[in-house]
Order: C-alpha cells, then sequence, then structure tokens
C-alpha cells in the first residue's frame, strides 16, 4: 500500500508531469485562461490518460509482447490515445453539450498531448504491475489537472492585477510557470 501511495504522490507533485518533466506544455499553456477551462481539461485529461494507460499496458504485455512485436508499442500506443481521444469527444459530445462548448478545439489537442504517451512509456520502461500503472497514470492526471487549476487562478489574478507593459501576456505567463515550477521542487524532499 505505501508503495502504490508513493508512486501516486511521486507522479502527483514529485515527478509533476507539466512542471518536473514539462510534458503537456501545450494544454497547460493553451487551456488555463479561464478557471472553467482548466477544470474542465483537466478531468477531460484524466480520463484519457487513466483510460489509455490501462489499455496501453495490456496491449504491450498481452500483445506486443508475447509476440516479439515491442518495436511497434510508440505506434500502437498512438492508435490508442487516440481512439481514446475519439471515444471521450463523442461522449462529451452527446452528453454533455456545453462542456464540449467549453473545451472547444482543445479536446482533440488531447491526442497531442505528449504526458498521455508519455504515462504510457514511462509505465513499461518501469516495469509497473497493472495496479501500479493505474495509479501512476492517475497520479499523472491529477497532478496535470491540479497544475492546471493552479495555474488558472494565478493568470486570472495577474490578469486583473496591473504589472507593466512589457511584462503583461506571455512573459508574465512564463515567469509565473518557472516560479511554479521551483515550488514544485520542494515535494522532492517526500522521495527521500
Amino acid at each position: 500500500m505505501s508503495e502504490l501511495l508513493s508512486i501516486l504522490l511521486g507522479a502527483m507533485l514529485v515527478n509533476n508531469f507539466v512542471l518536473a518533466q514539462f510534458l503537456g506544455l501545450c494544454p497547460f499553456f493553451g487551456s488555463t485562461r479561464q478557471y472553467e477551462t482548466a477544470m474542465a481539461m483537466g478531468l477531460a485529461t484524466t480520463f484519457v490518460l487513466s483510460l489509455s494507460a490501462g489499455l496501453c499496458h495490456v496491449i504491450y504485455h498481452q500483445l506486443l509482447v508475447p509476440f516479439e512485436l515491442e518495436y511497434l508499442r510508440i505506434i500502437a500506443f498512438v492508435v490508442v490515445v487516440a481512439g481514446t481521444v475519439q471515444f471521450t469527444e463523442l461522449y462529451i459530445r452527446s452528453t454533455w453539450r456545453q462542456l464540449y462548448q467549453l473545451l472547444g478545439i482543445y479536446l482533440p489537442l488531447i491526442t497531442s498531448n505528449c504526458a498521455v504517451l508519455g504515462v504510457a512509456l514511462l509505465s513499461i520502461q518501469q516495469s509497473l504491475s497493472f495496479v501500479q500503472t493505474m495509479v501512476f497514470a492517475i497520479g499523472a492526471a491529477l497532478g496535470f489537472t491540479m497544475v492546471l487549476v493552479l495555474f488558472s487562478a494565478l493568470r486570472e489574478r495577474l490578469d486583473a492585477g496591473k504589472s507593466p507593459a512589457a511584462m503583461q501576456g506571455t512573459p508574465l505567463m512564463l515567469i509565473s510557470a518557472g516560479i511554479m515550477s521551483l515550488a514544485f521542487l520542494g515535494f522532492a524532499g517526500l522521495r527521500d
């Protein structure tokens, strides 16, 4: 149980995919203008990331390894991620029309979110079991969502405040992301 908790906290805080490994930066900067969009994007990514990591683990260990086709893992994983995103998009469009309109172009962009593919590849590289893979994926997804929500709140606050003209927009956003990344370095002590 403590091993699973360590995996969860490690993926969520210590090795956060956005702030420590710099994966998933496109939705991090693109969908964090408003809190609602960031939360919706985080939840959609959580679903896609968890489901695709589990499917990739099963496909790798039940199909690719027995037939000695491990070299096809990236192609297989990309197909799984794309299919999962397509399924999620169709489901959200048919059930939550308002959420679908809120996410807009960002929902199909989950396919190109390197954090989703990164979780699947890292879980295989670290030789995690299925349960460990799912905990790793959930931890990574929760960490991703947490960072999106925190950064969106920070951006809303910074946009409401006054800042020098030269710092407005992208410079202030990048500096804020760097400071958040430094703050998350404090969680590195949890590893020991």
